[in-house]
């Protein structure tokens, strides 16, 4: 009997790579960032208010979260989707892979949350092309449209600033308001 190969996809764009010269230091880099953000004050990305205990699950409080690896991202949306969870960006910033909590079906947003759009990227270096249009798709699946299409075509386009869009343009694009 043949076995059928396994396809594995590409790495996560903010997985550091070791094995490599270039992994150890982006390793190193790592050690120093996180060095250094260990003397920095800062919120917990994610603030859970469990309202009501419902079999319908939590709602799910988001302030203040400036992203992260996308395949982690990806994997705790689905944990959310899966238990029901309603999720509310409220206030402050939503950047990077916390975006794709707006593909929730129970998501909302304020009017006046930032939320902040780019292309993938290996912390900040450009992705092959096989790479990105994968990661970019990843990114993409966990939006509604128009905003899928809206980021495929232009806010996929930047890799080291952000598209930055107010949750009122993200309503006026059909996001439910909280």
């Amino acid at each position: 009997m043949k076995r059928k190969p396994v396809i594995l996809p590409p790495k996560d764009p903010c997985d550091a790579g070791a094995g490599s010269a270039r992994g150890l230091w982006r390793g190193a880099a790592l050690v120093i960032l996180s060095a250094a953000m260990a003397f920095a004050p800062a919120a917990p990305p994610v603030q859970a208010a469990q309202a009501a205990a419902t079999p319908r699950g939590n709602v799910i409080v988001i302030t203040d979260d400036r992203g992260g690896q996308v395949g982690a991202r990806a994997a705790e949306i689905e944990r959310l989707r899966a238990k029901g969870d309603r999720v509310e960006i409220r206030g402050g910033v939503c950047l990077s892979s916390c975006t794709m909590y707006l593909g929730l079906p129970k998501a909302c947003v304020t009017p006046g949350t930032r939320f902040g759009f780019h292309g993938p990227s290996y912390f900040g270096a450009k992705l092959s092309p096989r790479d990105f249009e994968y990661w970019s798709n990843v990114i993409a699946s966990h939006y509604p449209e128009p905003l899928r299409s809206w980021y495929m075509q232009e806010g996929r386009t930047r890799i080291t600033t952000h598209f930055l869009l107010r949750g009122r343009d993200l309503i006026r694009m059909g996001i439910p308001r909280c």
